[in-house]
């Protein structure tokens, strides 16, 4: 039996018939570790049981961030906890996806990296009209090959994607919702009550008829879960090598990577 009353990184709350997932890393600007990732699935796990549950909100505490993906202070720099590549993000991403409940992304801030890979599985997404998306993981020697680029090229097109990827720029909230990458953005002070109007609207909707809309939409994207299982397999390979350590040290050292003098 999952007791969410012992997570120490997330929040589980239910407001009448919407699960809310809050990452509670504030401090960190939201970034994970493993046993982030640990208590999300779990508490994922209590919406997707809870007959009473038609929807989730997923966001982040305190109005800086939604979430900035990876902790790199975790165990030295590298993802901590079991999994593929160190913790179990995989499953983490699965679960989202597979749900029978619609999964709103409630984006209060930053949405970074591994952040703006959870806002981009998410069903729909309401954006703070302060708040910011973008990618780190070249810039950083990492990439969620899989979910993170194949699924978002299906919301953005295919050169915007490229554009994400390769350049790592910060995008406004306008600049989201004209791309396809948020469905509203709203006035910071506003968010609440906007997903409080989508979560209600859902709450009366059939759960059967949500169920099957949402495995019909997948359907149509599942052959990106193969894609990101064998990516998986592969960044973990990468993860090994100076290269992209040279990112995560770069990084907590507050300097520019030089990634190609591990180039052979």
């Amino acid at each position: 039996m999952i007791d969410s009353t012992k997570f120490e990184d997330v929040l589980y709350e239910v407001r009448d018939r919407a699960a809310w997932i809050i990452i509670n890393r504030p401090k960190l600007y939201n970034a994970f570790r493993a046993q982030t990732i640990e208590e999300m699935i779990g508490a994922f796990k209590l919406a997707a049981d809870d007959k009473q549950v038609s929807s989730v909100v997923l966001t982040g505490a305190g109005d800086k961030a939604f979430c900035t993906g990876g902790d790199q202070s975790a165990h030295e720099g590298q993802y901590d906890g079991r999994g593929i590549v160190g913790l179990p993000i995989d499953e983490l991403q699965s679960i989202i996806r597979d749900i029978p409940k619609p999964v709103i992304a409630r984006i209060n801030g930053f949405a970074i990296g591994g952040g703006n890979v959870f806002a981009t599985l998410c069903d729909m997404s309401i954006m703070s009209e302060s708040a910011k998306l973008g990618q780190v993981g070249p810039k950083v020697g990492s990439v969620d090959a899989g979910w993170g680029t194949a699924l978002l090229a299906r919301h953005v097109g295919d050169k915007k994607a490229r554009e994400i990827w390769y350049l790592n720029l910060q995008y406004t909230a306008q600049e989201a919702l004209d791309m396809g990458l948020v469905n509203k953005i709203v006035p910071h002070e506003q968010l609440d009550e906007a997903v409080n109007e989508w979560t209600k609207t859902i709450g009366e909707r059939s759960p059967t008829a949500l169920a099957l809309a949402k495995r019909s939409f997948n359907a149509d994207s599942e052959n990106i879960r193969g894609i990101s299982q064998m990516a998986l397999n592969a960044v973990k390979l990468f993860y090994d090598t100076d290269e992209s350590k040279e990112g995560v040290n770069a990084f907590n050292e507050k300097r520019k990577p030089d990634f190609h003098k591990y180039v052979k």
